[in-house]
Formats: C-alpha cells, sequence, structure tokens
C-alpha cells in the first residue's frame, strides 16, 4: 500500500517535472526522498535507477577503465583504435543512460534557449524544426539516425504524424525508448531499432527523410555513416544532421582549444572532432547534394548560448549535489561500482562543453541538410546556403 501511494507520488512528479526536468532542481530533500525511494523500493518505478545499462554490475567500473584507456595520451589522438569505435560507443552508452536520465531529460541533446521560453519549449522547437525541413507528413517515413531513448522521436512523430524509425547500437536504449513510448502512447508512431547505423537494417529507398540529433558525430568515419543514410533514403529525401564540429574559431595550433575538444571527445564517446567544412564534404563524398550549412548555435541573435543550461547545473551546485548521492549509492551498493567515475566524467566535460561553447570553438549544432539526387549525375551542389 505504502508501495504504490509512492509510486503513484513519483509518478506525479515526474509528469509535472516533464522530459527535460532536473529533478534535484527541486530542493535538496525533496531529492534525497525520491532517490532513497527508488533503492529502498526495490519493486517500485526503475525511472531512476542508476545501473550500467546491459552491462552488468560488477563489470561497469573494468568497462570504464576500458574506455577511458582506448583513447590517447597524446593531444589530438582521440580514440586510437578506430575499429573499436562502435563498441565503444555502445559501451559508453550503457554507462551513461541513467545518468543522462536522470539528471537531463530525455532528449540527449543541447537546444538554445528561446525568449521567453523555457528550457523544454525550447527544446521542442529545435527539434521540431527539423520536421519542417524535412516536410514531415502523415503517411510519410523518416529515419532517426542515432535515436538514443526516442526523447526527439516521439516530438517529431508527435508534431507531424510521420512514422519514425529510429536506430541505436544501444540494447538498453531500444528498452528504455520502448518503455518511453509506451507510457506517453505513441508506439504506433515511433519504432526504435537495435543496430549499426553503419550497417543499417534497412533496404536501399525505404525512407522518405531522415535526421540525426548530435549523434552521426560517433561514427568512425562520417562519409560511411552518411552513405549509409543515402542508400535507405528515397530518390529526392532530404537528411537533416546537428553536427557537432569544430567551428572557423578553432585554431588547431592553440593549445587551449585542443584541450577543450580533446576533453568534449573523451567525455562524449567520439573518436574524433572534424570541422563544419569536414563534414560537408563527408556528405558530397556520399553522394548527398547539399542544400543548407548553418550553425545554429549561433544563427540567432536573441536565442540564449545552448551550453548555459549546463551552467546553471553547475553554478546551481546541483552536479555538486548529484556527484555525491552517486557517491553514497556506490558505496551503499545501491548502484555500480564504477559509476561514480562515469558521473565524475561527465562533470568534468560538461565544463569542457561550456568552454567549447564560449569560446566559440565548438558547437553541437551545426544544421547540415542534405539531400539524395532524383537521379544519377545531378549537380550535388545545389541552392548551396552557407553560414
Amino acid at each position: 500500500m505504502a508501495r504504490d501511494y509512492l509510486d503513484s507520488a513519483l509518478e506525479w512528479l515526474n509528469d509535472y517535472t516533464g522530459d527535460n526536468k532536473n529533478l534535484l532542481a527541486i530542493g535538496g530533500a525533496g531529492a534525497v526522498l525520491l532517490l532513497g525511494s527508488i533503492y529502498i523500493l526495490p519493486n517500485g518505478k526503475d525511472r531512476h535507477r542508476l545501473t550500467g545499462g546491459g552491462i552488468k554490475a560488477d563489470r561497469v567500473k573494468q568497462e570504464f577503465n576500458d574506455y577511458a584507456d582506448a583513447y590517447g595520451k597524446e593531444a589530438g589522438a582521440g580514440i586510437t583504435d578506430r575499429t573499436k569505435t562502435g563498441q565503444l560507443v555502445d559501451t559508453f552508452y550503457n554507462l551513461v543512460t541513467d545518468i543522462y536520465e536522470w539528471g537531463w531529460g530525455l532528449s540527449f541533446h543541447f537546444s538554445p534557449r528561446l525568449p521567453g521560453k523555457s528550457w523544454a519549449a525550447s527544446e521542442a522547437a529545435h527539434e521540431s524544426r527539423l520536421a519542417a525541413i524535412l516536410q514531415l507528413l502523415p503517411g510519410k517515413k523518416c529515419l532517426d539516425v542515432g535515436c538514443g531513448v526516442g526523447g526527439p522521436m516521439r516530438t517529431i512523430a508527435s508534431t507531424s504524424g510521420a512514422e519514425v524509425t529510429g536506430i541505436t547500437i544501444n540494447q538498453y536504449q531500444v528498452q528504455r525508448a520502448e518503455h518511453h513510448n509506451k507510457k506517453m502512447g505513441v508506439q504506433e508512431l515511433c519504432k526504435p531499432v537495435q543496430g549499426d547505423f553503419l550497417k543499417m537494417p534497412f533496404k536501399d529507398n525505404s525512407f522518405d527523410a531522415a535526421y540525426a540529433i548530435e549523434a552521426t558525430c560517433h561514427a568512425a568515419k562520417l562519409e560511411e555513416v552518411y552513405g549509409e543514410i543515402q542508400r535507405v533514403l528515397k530518390p529526392g529525401g532530404l537528411f537533416a544532421s546537428y553536427e557537432w564540429v569544430a567551428t572557423k574559431h578553432y585554431d588547431e595550433n592553440n593549445p587551449e582549444h585542443v584541450k577543450i575538444i580533446d576533453e568534449i571527445n573523451f567525455g562524449n564517446g567520439l573518436p574524433e572532432m572534424r570541422t563544419y567544412k569536414q563534414a560537408e564534404e563527408a556528405g558530397k563524398i556520399a553522394g548527398l547534394e547539399l542544400v543548407m550549412s548553418i550553425d545554429i548555435a549561433t544563427a540567432s541573435s536573441v536565442a540564449g548560448p545552448w551550453y548555459n543550461r549546463l551552467g546553471w547545473l553547475m553554478k546551481s551546485h546541483i552536479i555538486t549535489f548529484n556527484s555525491t548521492m552517486v557517491w553514497i549509492l556506490a558505496r551503499l551498493h545501491l548502484a555500480p561500482a564504477g559509476m561514480e567515475d562515469v558521473h565524475t566524467m561527465l562533470v568534468r566535460v560538461a565544463k569542457s562543453l561550456c568552454d567549447g561553447g564560449s569560446t566559440g570553438v565548438f558547437s553541437p549544432m551545426h544544421l547540415l541538410v542534405f539531400k539524395k539526387p532524383a537521379s544519377p549525375g545531378k549537380d550535388q551542389v545545389a541552392n548551396h546556403v552557407s553560414a
């Protein structure tokens, strides 16, 4: 009876705060009650349980150590053996998915803050922009490349009426996406699939459109994932991507710039960081026409910086409180050993991301729009808009 009552209270709290909650922002006492109830009542809701995803609890610490060792120690090294990139990305998302849901929300990406709008509304607008660009309508079939736990997929399907199939390399994320889809009643339009986006389990010419939100940056070779997207798109279909890139302000000879990018790569499971020009070229190599290239991070003179949300979390000491909670839970064996190492990595990269944004050397949302030629041999640089 008590468990049912507390579960109902937690359900209300989750609905009240929404997808883009930071649950700890409601106050320290409430956060302790929330986390404590989850672990004291193991048969209750599993929404914020910190696990290793698909990794067994007794393997989390070793898997994190192996992940850390995969990155070179020299400046600009990134992942030293790029053939293991897919495996490392899968490990990364096993380790961080629960923490992301717990401390950030269900959409694993950044958004500019719109004037007079909440972060939740700004995030929805950032996602819905892609539905408009791709001209999605009821009856259209769209691919989400790197769908995570399905936050953007649900927004885009719900606003457009299109059917969205998402692919993620991580099976645990598929399970979480299915859980959220069913809970929100969107399972008829949203279909998560486990698979490697370099070898997608879809037939040629399957989708009317495709998008990626801060996801294809995980590919060892960007032109390879773009090539797969080109293959599964119908002729004339559009592909839009928010890419993680080094901007025109990045100087490879500036040690501080290199340090920022290296820390971002390590703390986010990236093999390396490309420039926006390299991303444009990768699309052309894959046989796509470049339609638009613009950095959304700086496109609007009135929108707030995308990194302000991270900055607020650090300045408000919520991240410090979170770190303490993770440490306590690990010591009490209520979270796997090694989970505090994962959280520490994410705390450190939060500062690096803010530094990348404030210096202007990094953007997580350089918008690239490509088109699959309607017929072979068509000029692949049509209507190029660059900013």
